[in-house]
Order: C-alpha cells, then structure tokens, then sequence
C-alpha cells in the first residue's frame, strides 16, 4: 500500500487525475480529470452512460481503473481495499437505498457511528458508565439528525417499513453520523419527492456547514443548482465541462450533451 504524497493543490481533498476504465470494447471513462475542494459540495453530473457511477466505483475501489490515479488526503489510494478507504473517512453511498433489516430507523443510523465508538468490547459488553454514556451521546445526536430531515417521527419504526424515499434519506443520515472526511453520494434524490428533496438540500448545506465534504452524482437538476459549489460535467466518460453552477448550465456544450440525448430519445 503506497503512502506517497500525490502534488495537488493544498485545498484539494480529493483529486482524480487521468483515470480510465473499459469494460469490454466499452470506455467507460477516458482521462477523467477533477478535484474535490475542503468544506464544499461539488456534483458530477451527465447524460445517462455518461460514467458517472464508474467514477464513483473506481474512486472506491469496487472496480480497479486501467490507468490513472485517485489522491486522498493526499495519499494515493488506487489499490487500497474499500475498507481501509472508509476507515480514512471517505464514505459513499449507492443508488438503491441500503438499510438493515431488523433494526429500527433509529437503530440503522446509530450503526453509522459504529467505527468511531470508542469504548472497547469489554466495555461494551459489562455496560460501563463510559460505554452508557458513550451510547447516550450517539443515540441524541441520531435522534437530531433525523429531525433534520423529518424522519424523527420514524425512529421507533422498523426501516425497511419506510417509502423508499425515505431509505434514501435514511442512508444519507447514516452515512453522515460516520464522520466523514469526504462524503460521496450516488443520486440521493431518486425517488424523492418534493418535500424529501428540500429536506435533502438542507442536510447537504448542514453537513457541508459542519467541515464534511461532498462529491455528489445526481440527475435533479434544481437539487444541483441550488447546493452544489462546483458542477463537474461527464459525457461519453469524458469531462467536458467543470466549474460554477450557473456557468456550467450556460455552457453550449452541456445543452447539446442534454438535448442532443432527449433529441435521440424522441427520435
């Protein structure tokens, strides 16, 4: 496992330099270039196919890429196990929600902090004051992060009863009680409806106003424009264009990748 500092700029958190991926006779992505600011959301977005969740997949390691490189922190983390990425506070999630079956909504976002508890398992297991208190502390700050997007009224109940909307923002919560370093989000807005998508915006902003950084794929154009602080624009796994939201809408050769798709589609 390399420990070599990758050359970028100081704010960077994350930098993905080059990367290219084919499946078959299929590229993928071709020299994708980006970088992800400290304290700022920043949204890849495209057409559909346009390789955004293989970037996603390679940045995490679910798939090796054919070149390139992907800088964490500062560290070069292309090899490194999904795991050992986590632990270094990059946390992702994916495009259909993931909750855990049995445990309550409450429960499922408290299973978010697992990999920061400090007590010991001998601690936990005799139930100590430092392992009670410990516990007392994570279950409050779960309670208020549910609030935040409105499923406090849902922590008793089991989650996979919830909409799916609604185990969407749920992942999104337990993601954020990990304490990430950087959070990586796969359309979180699908299946959203309108009241969810606000409520979605406002933890964004939050998480974003606590120091936690975020890389987000979406396909909710209001939800992008409103949140995001850089808009990285993929097609045809190639970035064609990057910067500020407003810009980047404006950009000729972002509404020919979008209108020339729906054209096609209607054709």
């Amino acid at each position: 496992m390399s420990n070599n500092l990758v050359q970028g700029h100081e704010a960077d958190i994350l930098r993905v330099t080059g990367l290219s991926k084919k499946f078959g006779g299929l590229k993928a992505t071709d020299g994708v270039n980006f970088s992800v600011t400290a304290n700022s959301i920043t949204a890849l977005i495209g057409p559909n196919g346009a390789g955004k969740t293989t970037v996603f997949n390679l940045i995490t390691n679910i798939f090796a890429p054919d070149s390139g490189s992907v800088a964490f922190l500062g560290k070069e983390i292309v090899g490194w196990s999904s795991m050992t990425i986590a632990n270094l506070g990059l946390i992702r999630t994916f495009q259909s929600a993931r909750v855990f079956p049995g445990l309550t909504v409450l429960e499922n976002v408290m299973v978010g902090r697992h990999r920061l508890v400090k007590s010991g398992g001998l601690s936990q297991m005799l139930w100590s004051s430092s392992s009670r208190r410990e516990e007392t502390a994570i279950r409050a700050q779960a309670q208020a992060m549910l609030k935040i997007v409105g499923l406090d009224r849902y922590k008793d109940a089991h989650a996979v009863d919830l909409p799916m909307g609604a185990q969407k923002l749920l992942e999104v919560v337990r993601a954020v009680m990990s304490n990430p370093r950087l959070l990586c989000l796969d359309e979180p807005a699908a299946g959203l409806n309108d009241t969810e998508t606000e409520e979605l915006a406002a933890l964004l902003r939050a998480v974003r106003a606590a120091g936690i950084s975020i890389l987000v794929v979406e396909h909710n154009m209001s939800l992008v424009m409103n949140v995001a602080d850089h808009v990285v624009v993929l097609d045809a796994g190639k970035v064609i264009a990057a910067g500020p939201a407003a810009e980047v809408q404006r950009d000729p050769q972002v509404i020919e990748a979008y209108l020339g798709r729906e054209q096609d589609a209607a054709a």
